[in-house]
């Protein structure tokens, strides 16, 4: 774990908790516009990775089990505390549930006040795409237009147009082992100037493209793309690969390219990376913003964003939404802290409660029979 300290923060008295509902990030999405919503979250992500050495950064805590896993990922800074709740459950869909549901918070650190209290599974999508994005600005080749996506599911709309709205991708070449989502993708995407083409294969898929996403959901050692199917030149956007034992590209793709990671402990564990020895060399992302070492560096060079997510990304979609939702009136209080007349006495909150229940109390025991005695 990681840990700067600086001067404690200002402490702001008040109760208060906002709330942010999946209906109204929704529909906030819907108003600001899907790819400036992703815009303005790439921004902030990336403002936030410049200033990596002031958050307090740890690998999420995982609980696994034999279908799905269940996280919880927090971070900090002197102003902040934020978690997110998530889970990967692929086997979800046959019960009519989303494969990735989250909720998280953000904190005073002053305080531990909780302040707001959001939605993020469409969240989640969104902070996704638009790291992602973040990452290819700078590792993609100059140029590039054509994008394979490997999984079409439900975050593949909002990694489509995080390329097309924020880098300039023009045609997506999709493919999906569940034809059925390849054709909602399609769908969905019929609204935006983007040449859209439904492949039978990965391998047809990622013919000629600069750029390869891939998004698959199950949690597996499989191999999604091989090393035969890459060209000298492609940026590899390696989404779904995010826990211990679900991968998606061979060895043998790592081997043959440089890797850029978000946080290395936590990839080490989880990416795609885990097939790999302790000591195959990776780069923190951060570093390439900051100036310390190169991004792309030739038109020939292969490279691989091992995205598994961190949570310093959802500390920044988390603030980034509370401020659409803030100045859109969107959001809600949530009476989840008690205001106290006095903060020792937690026990008055009781006190209704208490004079209701010594009155309920006082008709049974009279109304409990007694013994009969008899006179001597």
């Amino acid at each position: 774990m990681s840990h700067t300290t600086t001067a404690s923060p200002v402490i702001s008295a008040g109760v208060r908790t906002d709330f942010l509902s999946h209906r109204n990030a929704a529909e906030l999405v819907a108003s600001v516009g899907v790819i400036e919503c992703l815009r303005g979250m790439s921004l902030t992500i990336e403002a936030d990775f410049m200033r990596w050495h002031d958050f307090d950064k740890s690998a999420r805590v995982a609980n696994h089990s034999q279908d799905g896993v269940i996280e919880l990922m927090p971070v900090s800074d002197q102003q902040n505390y934020a978690f997110k709740y998530v889970n990967g459950h692929p086997v979800n869909t046959r019960h009519g549930l989303p494969t990735v549901m989250a909720f998280g918070a953000l904190a005073s650190v002053a305080t531990g006040m909780p302040v707001f209290l959001s939605e993020l599974t469409l969240t989640t999508a969104l902070r996704t795409a638009a790291t992602s994005a973040m990452v290819a600005r700078r590792l993609m080749r100059p140029g590039s237009r054509t994008m394979a996506l490997i999984g079409n599911g439900s975050q593949s709309e909002f990694q489509a147009l995080a390329f097309h709205g924020l880098l300039g991708i023009r045609e997506l070449r999709l493919f999906d082992i569940d034809a059925a989502a390849t054709r909602k993708l399609k769908a969905n995407l019929a609204p935006y100037d983007l040449d859209v083409v439904c492949c039978g294969s990965t391998a047809e898929a990622v013919e000629g493209a600069d750029i390869v996403t891939t998004v698959t959901a199950d949690k597996a050692y499989a191999t999604i793309l091989h090393a035969d199917m890459i060209r000298p030149g492609m940026h590899i956007n390696a989404v779904g690969g995010d826990c211990p034992g679900k991968t998606e590209l061979a060895a043998e793709v790592l081997q043959r390219a440089d890797v850029f990671v978000e946080f290395e402990p936590q990839t080490r564990i989880e990416g795609d990376l885990q097939q790999m020895p302790a000591d195959f060399a990776v780069t923190e992302f951060w570093r390439v913003l900051k100036g310390e070492v190169p991004g792309r560096t030739s038109e020939q060079q292969i490279t691989v964003f091992d995205s598994v997510g961190f949570t310093l990304e959802d500390d920044s979609a988390l603030r980034h939404m509370r401020a659409l939702a803030e100045s859109a009136g969107m959001l809600e209080p949530l009476e989840l802290i008690p205001e106290l007349d006095d903060p020792k006495n937690l026990f008055a909150l009781l006190g209704t409660g208490q004079r209701a229940s010594r009155a309920a109390a006082l008709p049974a025991r009279a109304a409990t029979p007694q013994p009969e005695v008899t006179a001597l």
